[in-house]
């Protein structure tokens, strides 16, 4: 009997792993540049690197960003398409893939580029229209017209990217007592309280710091202990770490350059995460760059950097770790495919596996349990 028992708990666990290691890939993509239905859902498994598409959406405009719901039932992106701009929130059955439309509201505002949602609340940020909207979640998990619009005014030195207020990126604080914004046509990051019941006073302001002139703060993450911001800027390629305390209080504390020291050339910094274990952080850069670099934290929360290397492609907008951190998946926005890189966990490094997404203008990529 015992020896029953312990075949049956080796089946269960040897099933169990499996299963651990497979997980959805959602990616968002430019619907106006080639051919694509919108958003496409892949099996990925972490063990193998190995991936099937499982399912897509149907004429969804432009998903450039995408959020999920913590209990793994909806989805929510932004439809970037100028002033005709939208929201959208969609059924999402992991298991099969399938995505559904539950219904899309206007944005208020000129190509939104980034969105978060809670269980109360869907927050984006509008790029062109350079403010911040708020949607209210429905039972069904549809959203509301935008309750609450707060709009950036000022510009920065740059005068072709930084003519106006450009709302980049919206970012829960680890506790969810604040939202981080950043702004790259102001050269800021806005904290602003958190009020999650609110009917129309959802984000107030609480203040804000000024980061380098004509830097363009894009995207941060937090470190894993949730004392440091790690944030990453557009314009000139600075990666500046701040110090975070639990009252919403950032100060910075260290700037570098993620240029090679020889590099000429174009740049735009887009993407940056930290790894599961919180041990290393990885960013993109683009234009003539089209590089991946790779930092790892120290105890202090510094950064040095371990290597940087070709993203193998143009336009690497977006990437994603998978959830056990085994590999990276960068997306390029114009040579229509997502590079899968292996990732060793104990230095950091990435190696290319040579297999390739096929997939046009992937911009958007996020993780999932299925």
């Amino acid at each position: 009997m015992k020896k029953i028992s312990l075949i049956l708990f080796s089946a269960l666990a040897i099933t169990t792993t499996k299963a651990q290691n497979k997980f959805n890939l959602l990616v968002g993509t430019y619907t106006n540049t080639c051919q694509s239905n919108g958003i496409y859902v892949y099996e990925f498994n972490s063990a193998t690197g190995d991936f099937k598409l499982k399912q897509s959406s149907e004429n969804v405009v432009s998903p450039s960003y995408l959020s999920v719901s913590a209990d793994n039932k909806f989805l929510y992106a932004v439809n970037e398409n100028g002033t005709q701009s939208t929201v959208s929130a969609f059924k999402y059955d992991s298991a099969s893939g399938k995505i559904s439309v539950i219904n899309k509201n206007d944005a208020l505002g000129a190509d939104p580029c980034h969105l978060i949602n809670d269980d109360k609340n869907v927050i984006v940020a509008n790029y062109s229209g350079g403010s911040v909207v708020v949607y209210k979640k429905k039972a069904d998990g549809g959203i509301t017209e935008v309750q609450q619009l707060i709009q950036h005014e000022g510009k920065g030195p740059n005068e072709a990217r930084q003519e106006k207020a450009h709302v980049h990126m919206v970012t829960f604080s680890p506790d969810k007592r604040f939202v981080l914004v950043n702004d790259l046509g102001l050269d800021k990051v806005f904290i602003y309280k958190y009020n999650p019941t609110s009917k129309n006073e959802i984000l107030t302001l609480k203040g804000s710091v000024d980061v380098k002139k004509g830097s363009g703060p894009r995207h941060l993450t937090f470190s894993k202990d949730g004392r440091f911001v790690y944030l990453l800027q557009e314009l000139d390629g600075t990666l500046t770490t701040l110090s975070y305390d639990k009252a919403g209080s950032l100060k910075i504390i260290a700037e570098t350059s993620i240029l090679a020291k020889d590099f000429k050339g174009g740049t735009g910094a887009a993407a940056i995460k930290l790894s599961p274990d919180g041990k290393f952080l990885y960013l993109t850069d683009r234009v003539d760059a089209n590089t991946i670099s790779v930092y790892k934290i120290q105890k202090n929360g510094s950064v040095e950097l371990v290597e940087q290397q070709s993203t193998l492609g143009k336009g690497p907008r977006d990437f994603a770790i998978d959830p056990t951190g085994n590999y990276v998946l960068v997306g390029h926005q114009y040579t229509n495919d997502i590079v899968i890189f292996k990732r060793n966990a104990t230095t950091g490094k990435l190696t290319d596996t040579g297999k390739r997404i096929e997939l046009c203008s992937p911009v958007g990529l996020v993780f999932t349990k299925i």
